[in-house]
């Protein structure tokens, strides 16, 4: 459809050295209507591109599904009744047996691209359960492998090569050192639930031996959706938050921030991390 990108015209300033004009590259952002047999359920404000994935990993993050079979069908449709198709609206088929959302699960507004809590009715209702236990998942990364993924990360990301503007997640997975999927959009929430919507879809979960590589920091919102497709670790550029290292360590999870250069933090699960040994060491 080739709406990730637009082009504008800009005036570009320098102190000293006059305004130059020129076309601009800027990332696209259009709301999206989640639907569920044909009832709404959210509205979240998104880059389009993979939005089926999104929808995949929004209800596995709402704790809707936790299989790809579960997972029938999504097409877009028009929004109101006698309007085209603008491919902002996403109904998703589940496969028969399977509840649909609770309704307390709906919005009461929509999410903007910052926030993937929002609108929830509740404060109960912001904490989900998991299917899965990430507790006793055996991964082991060595910590130089760890301090390569935001590079890896940075690499793969083509949109903000050319609009500096997105956020980015991956998914790493130790056993055969493949970064095996990246997603970028202009909400951080949006980007984790297009990786775990691929992973749903490719009948991958519980993520099981994984890293969720992400380009910002590790909120709470990050740590739960991990945990909802059984991914042990979420490594971030930046600082998490307090209720993201709590969460972490409650469900046995790892958590590392400020993963920069050479060095990192480590907030929880210290064990799953395998130290590079100084030189000169003792084999």
């Amino acid at each position: 459809m080739g709406r990730v990108t637009t082009r504008r015209r800009v005036a570009r300033l320098t102190v000293g050295a006059g305004i130059t004009r020129r076309e601009d590259t800027l990332v696209v952002e259009e709301p999206l209507e989640i639907r569920v047999g044909g009832r709404s359920l959210a509205v979240t404000m998104r880059t389009p591109g993979h939005d089926v994935e999104l929808a995949a990993g929004f209800l596995v993050s709402e704790g809707v599904i936790s299989r790809g079979e579960q997972f029938a069908s999504a097409r877009f449709c028009a929004g109101d009744a006698g309007m085209d198709n603008t491919y902002n609206v996403l109904d998703v088929t589940l496969a028969p047996g399977v509840a649909p959302p609770a309704p307390e699960l709906a919005r009461e507004f929509f999410t903007t691209s910052s926030c993937g809590l929002c609108g929830k009715a509740s404060i109960d209702a912001v904490r989900t359960t998991s299917a899965f236990g990430v507790q006793d998942d055996p991964l082991r990364i060595p910590a130089e492998t760890l301090v390569g993924l935001p590079d890896r990360l940075r690499a793969a990301q083509d949109v903000f090569e050319k609009t500096g503007g997105l956020h980015a997640a991956g998914l790493y997975r130790v056993a055969d050192d493949e970064l095996l999927v990246v997603r970028e959009d202009v909400g951080r929430h949006n980007a984790v639930d297009k990786v775990v919507g691929w992973a749903l879809t490719h009948d991958l979960l519980p993520l099981t031996g994984t890293v969720l590589m992400v380009s910002g920091r590790a909120s709470f919102e990050l740590t739960q959706k991990a945990l909802m497709a059984g991914i042990p670790m979420l490594a971030a550029v930046s600082a998490p938050s307090s209720l993201a290292v709590e969460l972490a360590i409650e469900a046995g999870m790892s958590v590392v921030g400020f993963l920069r250069g050479e060095s990192m933090v480590v907030y929880a699960g210290a064990q799953r991390i395998v130290p590079a040994q100084a030189e000169g060491s003792a084999a």
